[in-house]
């Protein structure tokens, strides 16, 4: 396209839905739009410093790397001016014109669905900073001039409101002025006052002298090179909301010196809470990359695995290059070794709290867990570590928090183990003292009144272990959408009766990672659904109840069989049934149910496999459907046996008709009410 000297252009579509959002909606905080400019102005300070180190040609080299405000109460005008690296023709039209990220979209959809607020904490999480400044401005300006000396000097204008236009203009300095009219509402921020109270706020660790009306404001200063006894809480925890545009302070942080083999400084932090497109992979951000306090990279992937960047901060290392390529840095030593490093100081950090601050270990378990335990899946160097730090609901835990014994939740699926149950209210049965001592440990023994642990719904792997009784061989879990339905599923039924605890998966996460533990301790992890498991006969139970047995059990099975068809894998007798009639459960080659759905969510051609459908033929319904049976009533035995396999399909998740099923469950009520 010709580069004419005046032209206008139309937003795009998703643009102008954005310029909508941010002209007409009600801001929490519209003062973020200092913030985000300044931080704009920054990064392009970043940039031409960078040229400059490199030895690239610049535009006005000898220029000073400062921000300019100035603002006129009287006009109520409002400016800012960096000498950075500026935008060019292409840079105006593609990142002033368009939306950039798909992040952002998906933030504009979220925030129209649920009618919400915008606040200066999204506008900085989604990269839509620059346009905020439409918060407080009727119209912007912006005069640029890139740092190559080759690129000429342009205007652009906009009002936000559809269109923008583009003119070459006469400056001869590189970098950028914006510059707008206040609208009258925000007319303080035209008040210098005010705008210093903002930027010693949001921004007083830039790396560059801003100047309000003259006057020097931030205090400027590479933070993680100080001493770190010689940084204040409140120093740090600026740094922290500067570089993160996040308003809570963090939870923790790192603060390296390293020397020695390998020289760097780090200074990193640990959010409160993940951001909203936190688990969107294509948004996780890594650490900033610096070279003896020149900055090198925003986003230096190789500092840390995908699974650690929850992490937000500062690197710092005299022993690599000013000119370091994403190359070099990929297959650097020193970058490997700083990787090794900073990810041992940050499991120390993780292990730490387990021990001793419980609450973090919560907090953190809770915003980030979900991408900590996708290491499992890629660094085999620090998978026992990993390992050691899974915490999962299960039936023993959920018991102790809501108070209730095995047997006084039985029926109501929230059974965690009798035998567990029974040693924690003082049953000295041989392999229940472990059970009792943690019990004892996870009530809080000795704490206040309502004091309760940190983490005393979860459990690790290792506590599993230490409760198990001795004839238990297996880790026994159970994956699921949601704990409520986890805790109605027939399959936990037999683990209840026996007291064996099971842990309940209910992150979408566990359902790959789990497996792929294989065992811990030398005991096997086994998904409760497997068909082959290995399970005991109760004698009492067999004794207390009549069942259906011999030839009239083998006709009913044909009946299932025949009513099931192909979809099953087999129709067996189920030992691990107490309540309920029916279950489905996984076969030789099939797949988890929970993980299969989401594997069909991101698949949909993907069918359901095969499952084995168990039967118990002690309950009252299968005893019932024997006798019809023998008396001649084989059709509505058949619709019963369709029902009760259709109606295990529903539990699963995998019944593709709940009208026909409805239609079928009236039929044979009405053949069974004419009885």
């Amino acid at each position: 396209m010709e580069k004419t000297s005046r032209q206008q252009f139309e937003f795009k579509a998703e643009m102008k839905q954005l310029l909508h959002l941010i002209v007409n909606s009600l801001y929490t905080n519209p003062e973020v739009f200092l913030r985000e400019l300044i931080s704009n102005s920054s990064d392009a300070l970043n940039k031409v410093r960078f040229m400059q180190v490199t030895g690239e040609d610049v535009q006005s080299p000898k220029l000073s790397a400062r921000i300019k405000i100035e603002v006129d109460e009287k006009e109520q005008t409002f400016s800012i001016d960096d000498t950075g690296i500026g935008m060019n023709f292409e840079d105006l039209t593609e990142r002033l014109g368009t939306v950039a990220s798909s992040g952002t979209m998906e933030f504009i959809r979220q925030l129209k669905d649920q009618k919400s607020k915008l606040d200066g904490n999204m506008i900085g999480q989604f990269g839509v900073g620059f346009y905020s400044a439409f918060m407080v401005a009727e119209q912007i300006t912006v005069e640029t001039r890139h740092a190559d000396p080759k690129e000429k000097a342009w205007i652009w204008v906009s009002d936000g409101k559809g269109t923008y236009e583009i003119e070459e203009s006469a400056r001869t300095e590189r970098g950028t002025r914006i510059s707008f009219r206040l609208k009258n509402e925000h007319k303080e921020f035209a008040n210098a006052e005010r705008i210093k109270q903002l930027i010693r706020k949001y921004s007083n660790f830039v790396d560059y002298s801003i100047l309000v009306n003259g006057e020097e404001v931030n205090s400027r200063g590479a933070v993680w090179h100080k001493n770190k006894n010689e940084v204040t809480d409140e120093e740090r925890n600026g740094f922290y909301k500067f570089i993160s545009n996040d308003f809570q302070e963090p939870m923790d942080h790192l603060h390296l010196s390293m020397e020695g083999r390998i020289n760097f400084k780090a200074l990193l932090f640990v959010p409160k809470k993940a951001k909203p497109d936190f688990f969107r992979t294509e948004n996780l951000k890594s650490l900033q990359l610096y070279s003896n306090r020149v900055f090198v990279r925003e986003n230096c992937e190789e500092l840390l695995p995908e699974y650690l960047r929850f992490m937000v901060g500062v690197v710092d290392s005299e022993d690599l290059p000013l000119n370091v390529s994403r190359e070099v840095t990929q297959y650097s030593p020193v970058m490997a070794k700083i990787r090794e490093v900073l990810t041992n100081k940050i499991f120390g950090m993780i292990e730490y709290w387990v021990e001793s601050e419980p609450e973090k270990f919560r907090t953190f378990y809770d915003e980030f867990g979900p991408l900590f335990k996708s290491g499992l899946n890629s660094d085999f160097a620090n998978r026992d570590r990993i390992i050691e730090l899974l915490r999962f609901h299960s039936t023993l835990s959920l018991d102790a928090g809501s108070g209730k014994s095995g047997a006084d939740s039985g029926k109501s699926g929230a059974d965690a183990g009798k035998s567990d149950a029974d040693a924690g209210s003082g049953d000295k049965t041989t392999g229940k003292k472990k059970a009792e001592k943690k019990q004892q440990d996870d009530k809080g023994v000795g704490k206040k009144e309502n004091e309760k642990p940190a983490m005393e719904d979860l459990v690790s792997l290792k506590e599993y272990v230490e409760r198990m009784p001795d004839s238990q061989k297996e880790i026994y879990y159970l994956s699921g959408d949601s704990l409520e339905e986890l805790k109605r599923d027939p399959k936990l039924e037999y683990f209840r009766k026996k007291g064996i605890e099971v842990l309940l998966l209910v992150d979408p996460v566990d359902a790959f990672v789990v497996p792929g533990i294989g065992s811990y301790n030398e005991k096997p992890l086994k998904s409760i659904e497997k068909a082959d498991l290995d399970l005991e006969d109760d004698p009492d139970h067999e004794k207390q109840k009549e069942k259906v047995s011999g030839d009239a059990l083998e006709k009913l099975i044909a009946v299932f069989k025949e009513e099931a068809g192909d979809r099953v894998e087999d129709v067996v007798v189920s030992r691990r049934l107490v309540d309920s009639a029916v279950t489905l459960t996984v076969g030789k080659e099939g797949m988890d149910s929970h993980l299969e759905r989401m594997m069909k969510m991101m698949d949909q051609d993907m069918g359901p496999s095969k499952r084995v459908l168990e039967i118990n033929p002690s309950h009252q319904v299968i005893r019932n459907m024997s006798r019809m049976q023998v008396a001649g009533s084989g059709e509505t035995v058949r619709l019963m046996a369709r029902q009760l396999y259709d109606g295990a399909r529903l539990l699963q998740g995998e019944l593709e008709s709940p009208g026909e099923f409805v239609s079928r469950m009236t039929r044979v009520m009405e053949r069974v009410s004419t009885k």
